[in-house]
């Protein structure tokens, strides 16, 4: 302000003096400055950000095993009850027995009915002296309302498995352990079929139409096309 045509300087208030003399502290030092509620929460923050880092890991280090505990597939026992057979020109596919939910559990552990996958176990009879390619082997799946059930890989199918469950939070490696275990099951179609190999099985995997559950499907037809000749199986 001005006095008679001279400047004088204008008083600082008790927080403009405060402000500055903060402003020259260093960040340790205002950290001492701060009431003792400030630093219980910051603190505490520390504190509860380092418990949940540590939680997230002895969560994901207690998972390191397979997510589900699956039986060797070489533990499979001969296909037996009522089994359903068709030729196909070449090879003699035979379909076992729907598995129950509690074969199902017994073999993979997880919940395969609850996810809405229909696992099938088949077998493969060579009956020719040429190799038989499969790769090029289309197997569909209809059921008596004429809808059409989606054949998935091994990996699809863990993948409705663990969405069905929930299971949204595990290690990697638990899961590939899964994968290669699940994996063993499926039939393999990228090998072709050749007189050193007269029999192979495996399981193939569907899905349910809507995606829902598993509940007591009727009418079932399996369907294999592009192998020298076409042929439906009915499954019931």
């Amino acid at each position: 302000m001005e006095c008679g045509g001279e400047r004088t300087a204008t008083p600082l208030g008790i927080a403009d003096l405060s402000e500055r003399f903060t402003s020259t502290l260093t960040a340790s030092e205002q950290r001492e400055r701060l009431p003792p509620v400030a630093l219980l929460q910051t603190s505490s923050k520390k504190q509860i950000s380092a418990v949940l880092v540590m939680s997230a890991a002895l969560f994901l280090s207690g998972c390191a095993g397979a997510l589900f505990k699956v039986k060797p597939a070489i533990e499979l026992p001969p296909l037996a009850g009522n089994v359903k057979s068709g030729s196909a020109g070449g090879v003699l596919i035979r379909v076992a027995p729907l598995l129950s939910d509690e074969e199902s559990q017994d073999l993979f552990e997880a919940n395969l009915p609850l996810a809405g996958v229909l696992p099938l176990r088949v077998e493969l009879d060579y009956e020719s002296g040429v190799p038989l390619e499969l790769k090029r082997a289309r197997f569909r799946m209809r059921d008596g309302a004429s809808r059409e059930w989606k054949l998935l890989s091994p990996k699809d199918a863990i993948s409705r498995v663990l969405k069905a469950n929930e299971i949204f939070a595990y290690n990697p490696s638990s899961r590939k352990q899964f994968e290669k275990e699940f994996g063993s099951y499926g039939l393999d179609l990228k090998t072709p079929l050749t007189p050193s190999e007269r029999r192979r099985q495996g399981f193939l995997f569907f899905q349910t139409p809507d995606k829902q559950a598993l509940a007591s499907p009727h009418g079932l037809v399996l369907i294999i096309e592009r192998l020298p000749q076409a042929v439906e199986i009915p499954l019931d």
